[in-house]
């Protein structure tokens, strides 16, 4: 592997590491992104192009608007900000003039809301690139994904000569809470794909290690759930009220009883809970954060119909108005065989990468899933895999990737792939 595509990569990834953006805000990052692919000649898509709003969940217009007066702030043009339409997520296309196929790498590009460790030892104190941005940190590896992106850009612009077919470089907003895969799916971009290829830094998978995801990942609905209640005096009046903090506290624990499919694994989280106004008022507002997850597509709806059936029944009993708004989703991973065999055979030729692990019980979720079931559906191809790093567990403050050795793994895999399906004959 030649140095500098590694050299380079480790720059673009600190660089990004140091600005973390959550979903839907990544306007920074995606224009280190897009000026990098328009200085190595390649045709950017980005806005409503891009991203369709039909599809969009989870974004904040409140939260975007103030992102891109921080981007600007920090030295992105207001021509670009006006270009993404306020949506950010691009795909970068090289076409090489020459017959074949059509073969996309997915890459994300958000952070988590996580305060990174200031410990001195933690890789990016020591190597002076720790987050600038307090309760931001990109502790997922997504800043990697964006980097490696980068790096395999460049090596399409010195090989093209080797190259057949059309490569597109997609770069994904907000994968965290799985918002940002079904609208790019939905742009038309992937409608002429005949490979997808997606993958994911660390998981289950150890520096020098790769996994080859045939299937996996758990379908998911993020959901909000609201309660509004009648407001009364709790001592004098109480009668009068109808609490939304105990409908919210009761579906909670009814959420956690929703039986379990024989159909497939399932999962429930409610993560977050906030309600009332005072200590004697009756609670008028109560808020939910949750989220289920199912083994396929099928299971994860029995979920969800559960939690629309429970909160439906104890919102009437408690005398409450409710409102349920899905704020991201994932479907489970299906990949293709031939595609699964090639990349098993890639990694074995790759000298650094020492081990093959078995990844097809990965229970998290992934939106790319998505973009995905969306090439599947026209006939096209798909694989996954992981590339190793000796992390101490994803979204925590002292998640570690490695990058000068973990990054040169996917960039291998990733190229070393374009040598076989889009090399010139």
């Amino acid at each position: 592997m030649n140095e500098a595509y590694t050299t380079e990569m480790v720059q673009f990834r600190r660089r990004i590491h140091k600005r973390p953006e959550e979903g839907w805000t990544e306007f920074e990052t995606m224009n280190i992104v897009v000026n990098r692919l328009r200085e190595l000649g390649f045709k950017v898509v980005m806005g409503t192009k891009a991203v369709n709003p039909n599809f969009v969940m989870g974004r904040n217009p409140e939260l975007v608007a103030k992102a891109m007066q921080r981007a600007k702030d920090h030295g992105v043009s207001q021509a670009f900000l006006d270009e993404t339409e306020g949506y950010t997520g691009c795909v970068g296309i090289w076409e090489t003039g020459r017959p074949g196929p059509v073969t996309l790498f997915r890459h994300d590009m958000d952070c988590v809301l996580v305060q990174e460790s200031h410990d001195a030892q933690h890789e990016s104190v020591a190597g002076g690139y720790c987050s600038e941005r307090d309760g931001l940190m990109h502790a997922c590896g997504h800043d990697g994904h964006t980097s490696v992106g980068l790096g395999v850009a460049h090596w399409i612009a010195d090989h093209k000569d080797e190259l057949c077919g059309t490569i597109k470089l997609l770069f994904q907003p907000a994968e965290e809470g799985t918002r940002g895969g079904l609208p790019m799916s939905e742009s038309g971009l992937l409608d002429d794909v005949n490979y997808i290829i997606c993958c994911h830094i660390g998981t289950n998978c150890q520096l020098g290690e790769i996994g080859i995801c045939r299937k996996g990942f758990l379908a998911t609905a993020k959901m909000d759930l609201t309660f509004t209640g009648t407001p009364a005096h709790a001592g004098s009046d109480p009668e009068k009220g109808r609490s939304a903090l105990l409908a919210a506290c009761n579906v909670a624990t009814t959420l956690a009883g929703i039986p379990r499919s024989g159909q497939g694994d399932t999962r429930i989280s409610i993560g977050k809970l906030s309600a009332g106004e005072g200590r004697n008022v009756v609670p008028v507002h109560a808020q939910m954060q949750i989220e289920v997850r199912g083994q396929t597509e099928a299971v994860n709806q029995y979920m969800v119909d559960n939690v629309e059936r429970i909160v439906k029944g104890v919102s009437e009993a408690y005398g409450v108005d409710y409102t349920i708004e899905k704020v991201g989703a994932a479907t489970n991973l299906e990949t293709s065989p031939e595609v699964s065999d090639t990349l098993e055979e890639i990694a074995k030729t790759i000298p650094f990468v020492k081990r093959l692990v078995p990844s097809d019980g990965i229970s998290g979720s992934e939106d790319c899933t998505w973009l995905i079931r969306k090439v599947l559906s026209h006939g096209g191809k798909a694989g996954f895999f992981i590339f190793g790093c000796n992390q101490t567990g994803h979204h925590k403050g002292t998640f570690e990737i490695q990058d000068e050795q973990s990054l040169p793994e996917a960039f291998e895999m990733l190229t070393r792939f374009l040598l076989i399906k889009n090399k010139v004959a």
